[in-house]
């Protein structure tokens, strides 16, 4: 059975000050039940902390793929989130 995501964000050839305005962005257009696929070079463990720090309840966070080389994560939108999520303001770090 594999995961169907609304969305998968290849955030390798991204510059770094622009990666978690974009994750946000793709996070805050799921609907709620929704998920999107992250892949990274290295852990985005200081992402899932400001996850945690903006959208505290509203996601889920499961390492689907966890390096050395290469990180997987899926980051779901869960069913109570309310609509329009955190960074609303478009500001998210």
């Amino acid at each position: 059975m594999s995961t169907e995501f609304a969305n998968t964000i290849d955030v390798r050839d991204i510059i770094p000050r622009e990666r978690h305005s974009l994750i946000f962005s793709s996070f805050n257009a799921l609907q709620p039940g929704q998920s999107l696929q992250l892949i990274n070079d290295h852990d985005p463990k200081p992402l899932h902390f400001q996850f945690e720090s903006l959208a505290n309840g509203q996601f889920s966070w499961t390492y689907l793929e966890s390096g050395p080389a290469l990180w997987r994560v899926e980051i779901g939108k869960n069913a109570g989130a309310a609509s329009g999520g955190c960074c609303s303001g478009g500001r998210c770090g």
